[in-house]
């Protein structure tokens, strides 16, 4: 179901359909919502006036046959249980009428969804007795309480009149009204009507926030009247066969691999001063977290990357003043608020911002995963909505190819320019699932093609879209980073993007992305889809900087222990840091990557480890150097096209230090409740004591402008998390 926070996103960043296709498109997607989740909110009127598509037209009659056949059949709740009891079980082992086994494998685009054969006798319009039957299963489905509320009379004439057209039966052409879909607030989002013809296929990706399909939450009293078991999915479900009211439905056994890892530990800065990892700008982590919570369960303790949580969100962050330099650091020193005798230590990178009209040109192959076990509507249906608003952001003169792998890999299409939109997007349209899953040819099949349209100076990149289920070819992880690690050095880098639940390979993804010099996404809704691919599209297309490293060296005589919070995967040696051989991450144009360490002062009284009995000794040598420092930053990086690293330093000072956490500036804050919250989340020591109430505290008080509405989504998130968890 799409929540509060989804549909302020949808309010604050929505813009007007650009054209007719456009619109009709998103009226569709409305449609389609409405008819999962809650038919009986349509207040007013019915169609009429956009040209639309033939599914559009059915999924419109199916709906106001649903409404029509409610209100004699909850009059019959009262008058005939019996009779309706007794329909049900002799019709239980029927097939349905109403068409609810099909699979619903259609995107936003303007193609019918393609029907099964069957052996079975032409579909003839439902008798009464199955109207019946329906009317029956629809009531049963209710509460108790549902069941007494008085029916709703028809909304207008057209109702009465055309709402008993059979599904897929065109609808009049005088019915011309619209109507409103009101959410809380009383606002309002208006969507078109419907037409009496197909149009043409659109031919433009470009799909608005209406068209995403996130629909307002019905008001309470509609919510209440809502046909139960429709899934909160994006696109249209498969409708569960019924299940009979004493028994439970059986769980699908989740096989999502994550990687086990520790917790970072506390160090001492006398004996181990120095702290090396990886740059990191994945967000997948993230995602999959709120994908749990929103399902109503804790995610398992290895799904939450603290770094990913926090590297989520955009941060105003000071970048660098020209491209020479791709990227500024700030470091803050702030006191901890989950802890009265410890600092957190506050790294603040921001890559440079490359202007759209200085973007390079961007040869793009997608290597999309089409196997059987993409075959659900949170997968392949999203994947192809999601690449049309990819192929939406980019530029005529850019290039994509599609190569798909199931059993075997295959070009589908050639490489060939954005300006060919339509062969694109029919390209993308007409693929369907089927087959294993053979990973390591549709990889090697697709860096071939990356290379056969290489752009010097450009950008060359695969975008594998799958759910990582590589059962065919190489399927260990170390095999297939070895494969990628030899292919990045062609200058073609590898971004992934997850997709789907109960099947997910992040494990997998996480190892090809950061051995392909590219990013790990998860996708669980086409609104992400948006933020990836048309919002931070800047930053998941173009790399300003490769193999970025961080090392950090405390003070001893200032700094007692330390922790880096999260970036456990991410972890290199001391000597890697100085090593050009060993890979590290990248950072895309205008991104935002944020590491805190939790460090405890000399002397503060927070020590967890004791001191040694002569350890004093190594650092009491008449004196240390720099002895005012906390510790000393170091950054070495790479340019994309060069191989020899540059190294950024920033001492560490007192000056960098403010007297209170409420001192710190909105983002830096924020960062810190997220950095809370993911500790939480894997149940970590350090954050024990303090609640989800002080992290809702920190993060309302910082939630600053938010014109996406992704901090406020946070918030939800967090209070999802207290419910499940206790606030403890």
């Amino acid at each position: 179901m799409v929540d509060d926070n989804e549909l302020r996103k949808l309010r604050n960043a929505a813009v007007p359909a650009p054209d007719e296709s456009a619109k009709a498109r998103a009226f569709e997607a409305a449609l389609r919502a409405y008819d999962q989740e809650n038919i009986s909110a349509v207040t007013q009127g019915s169609v009429g006036g956009l040209r639309l598509t033939e599914r559009a037209q059915k999924l419109w009659s199916e709906i106001m046959q649903k409404k029509l056949i409610a209100t004699p059949a909850l009059a019959g709740l009262v008058a005939l249980p019996i009779a309706g009891y007794a329909t049900f079980h002799l019709l239980r082992e029927q097939p349905s009428p109403f068409g609810g086994d099909e699979k619903i494998t259609e995107t936003l685009a303007d193609k019918p969804a393609t029907q099964k054969p069957t052996v079975a006798e032409p579909k003839q319009a439902p008798t009464a007795l199955e109207k019946d039957k329906k009317a029956d299963l629809d009531v049963e489905s209710r509460d108790a309480s549902d069941a007494l509320a008085p029916a709703a009379p028809p909304n207008s004439e057209s109702d009465a009149a055309g709402g008993a057209a059979q599904p897929g039966a065109p609808v009049s052409p005088t019915v011309s009204s619209r109507f409103d879909l009101k959410t809380y607030s009383g606002k309002e989002v208006e969507y078109g009507t419907l037409p009496t013809s197909r149009p043409a296929p659109a031919p433009s990706g470009e799909v608005s926030r209406e068209s995403a399909g996130l629909m307002p939450n019905a008001p309470n009293a509609a919510r209440a009247n809502r046909v139960q078991g429709a899934e909160p999915k994006l696109m249209a479900p498969q409708q569960p066969a019924a299940i009979p009211a004493d028994q439970i439905a059986p769980q699908e056994e989740n096989r999502d691999r994550v990687q086990d890892f520790k917790t970072n530990p506390v160090h001492a800065a006398l004996q181990d001063p120095v702290s090396t990892f990886s740059i990191d700008v994945d967000t997948a982590s993230y995602s999959f977290v709120r994908g749990s919570l929103k399902q109503g369960y804790l995610p398992q303790a290895d799904a939450v990357r603290v770094e990913e949580m926090i590297n989520y969100f955009p941060y105003d962050w000071k970048g660098p003043e020209s491209a020479s330099t791709p990227f500024n650091s700030t470091v803050s020193v702030m006191p901890t608020p989950w802890n009265a005798h410890t600092k957190l230590m506050h790294v603040a990178i921001k890559g440079f911002d490359i202007k759209p009209t200085e973007q390079p040109k961007a040869n793009l192959v997608f290597l999309i995963d089409v196997s059987g076990s993409m075959d659900e509507p949170d997968k392949l249906p999203l994947l192809k909505s999601a690449f049309r608003l990819l192929v939406s952001k980019l530029k005529a003169d850019d290039t994509i190819s599609i190569v798909t792998y199931a059993g075997d890999a295959g070009t589908v299409l050639m490489p060939t320019k954005v300006a060919e939109k339509d062969k694109i997007l029919n390209a993308v349209d007409n693929l369907q699932p089927g087959g294993s899953t053979a990973g390591e040819a549709g990889i090697k099949e697709a860096y071939k093609l990356a290379q056969q349209s290489f752009i010097k100076d450009g950008v060359n990149r695969v975008m594998l879209a799958t759910d990582g289920d590589f059962n065919v070819g190489q399927t260990d992880d170390d095999d297939l980073k070895r494969l990628i690690e030899s292919e990045r050095k062609t200058g073609v880098f590898l971004s992934v993007f997850g997709f789907g639940r109960g099947n997910l390979n992040d494990e997998m993804m996480q190892t090809i992305a950061q051995n392909g010099n590219g990013t790990a996404a998860y996708i669980d809704t086409l609104a992400e889809a948006e933020k990836v691919l048309v919002e931070d599209a800047s930053s998941t297309l173009f790399t300003i900087a490769k193999d970025v490293k961080i090392q950090v060296e405390f003070n001893p005589d200032k700094v007692s222990e330390y922790r880096l919070i999260g970036y456990e995967t991410r972890a290199l040696n001391r000597e890697d840091f100085n090593n050009d051989r060993v890979d590290a991450g990248d950072i895309g144009s205008g991104h935002s990557v944020t590491a805190i360490y939790e460090i405890t002062s000399k002397g503060g009284g927070g020590e967890q480890i004791d001191p040694l009995r002569y350890g004093q000794a190594t650092v009491n040598n008449g004196g240390v150097a720099n002895a005012d420092e906390y510790a000393f930053v170091k950054i070495r990086y790479k340019l994309p096209n060069e191989d020899v690293s540059k190294l950024i330093t920033t001492p560490v000072t007192s000056a960098n230090e403010v007297a209170s956490f409420d001192q710190a500036s909105t983002d830096q804050r924020f960062s810190v409740a997220v950095a809370a919250f993911g500790q939480k989340l894997r149940d970590e020591d350090a954050t024990a004591k303090f609640g989800y109430d002080k992290i809702m505290e920190i993060a309302t008080a910082a939630r600053g402008a938010d014109p996406f509405g992704y901090r406020s989504e946070f918030l939800s998130l967090v209070r999802l998390a207290s419910a499940l968890g206790g606030n403890r």
